[in-house]
């Protein structure tokens, strides 16, 4: 009888545990995303092995967010950190002191060849860029450029920020690796697939139907590797508004030649485009995802479902 109690007992025991091998939350690797469409590529890469908290999430605008105290501690209990570089997270470094993080930092945008563009008056966006390694994501402020921090929106980059993930969480936890590489290669596939299809869907429109307005200038990697123009009202970050001045010379150049569509942005007030488009009778083509995913409901929950989005969204409106 007593043995029959213990091995009851036992059993009991073994099942409180739960499953042999399962991996519970506090064997994870702990990592932060700066914000959410690079969140998403974490979660992909890290598959069930990496807890993933993103500081900036769904429809928010990392130009403008402040760290908050939680969030200060919440960098504090992690192992790695992953950013975008490229200037992009102005309030990186101050985050990173104010949290007293010992971990790895990783700047998933290291090796991506960057553009840059006009910088807007009074507009100092990325002075802190302190973990960008690449020699050529310095952001500068000579004659008016700086760096355009928006590298995502190329595909082609995409595969860049997958391989250091990659290597960033094999450098964090190596009994990883295999799960590691097999993820980024299933998901490097899909971004190939993914290239593919908006390659073909922006060959089917007409050449000079190939111009939008965008809130906010975050789609220079998109129109260079697949072929748009695209004017934005405000320069790379949010935080600069668009003068007078400027949205006069949009409206000209909208009506002389013939612009077709004006793009709203997730992360960005649509007053000034709904104004620009009663002004010209551009079309409001709809809502473009930038810097941020929507939420799990919306239709840019993951970061080729915001590929996938966009790119219906500008045929459909350029195509009729």
């Amino acid at each position: 009888m007593k043995i029959r109690v213990l091995a009851f007992l036992g059993a009991a025991f073994l099942l409180l545990l739960g499953p042999a091998g399962g991996a519970s939350a506090a064997d994870k690797v702990k990592a932060v995303a700066s914000f959410s469409i690079l969140g998403d590529m974490v979660r992909a890469v890290g598959g069930d092995r990496v807890e993933v908290v993103t500081l900036v999430g769904p429809d928010g605008d990392a130009h403008v967010f402040s760290p908050t105290p939680a969030d200060a501690k919440t960098l504090a209990a992690a192992q790695i950190f992953f950013v975008n570089g490229l200037g992009f997270e102005g309030w990186m470094e101050r985050l990173e002191k104010s949290s007293g993080f010992k971990g790895k930092a990783v700047v998933a945008s290291t090796g991506v060849k960057p553009l840059t563009m006009k910088e807007e008056e009074g507009h100092h966006h990325g002075e802190e860029v302190e973990h960008d390694h690449d020699e050529h994501a310095t952001v500068g402020h000579d004659e008016d450029k700086v760096t355009d921090p928006h590298a995502w929106q190329d595909l082609a980059n995409a595969r860049i920020y997958v391989a250091n993930i990659r290597d960033g969480l094999i450098a964090a936890d190596p009994a990883g690796k295999a799960i590691y590489e097999a993820n980024a290669d299933k998901y490097l596939e899909a971004i190939g697939q993914e290239e593919k299809a908006v390659k073909a869907a922006i060959a089917t429109l007409p050449p000079e139907r190939r111009k939008i307005i965008t809130s906010h200038d975050a789609f220079g990697y998109f129109a260079a590797a697949y072929g748009l123009e695209i004017i934005a009202p405000e320069g790379v970050s949010t935080e600069s508004e668009a003068s007078a001045q400027d949205v006069a010379k949009i409206i000209r150049q909208i009506k002389e030649e013939n612009i077709p569509a004006v793009f709203l942005e997730n992360v960005t007030d649509h007053r000034l485009l709904d104004q620009i488009a009663r002004e010209t009778g551009a079309k409001i083509g709809g809502t473009l995802y930038s810097d941020a995913l929507s939420r799990p409901d919306g239709p840019a929950p993951s970061y080729l479902d915001m590929f996938r989005h966009n790119v219906g969204a500008l045929t459909s409106a350029l195509s009729s």
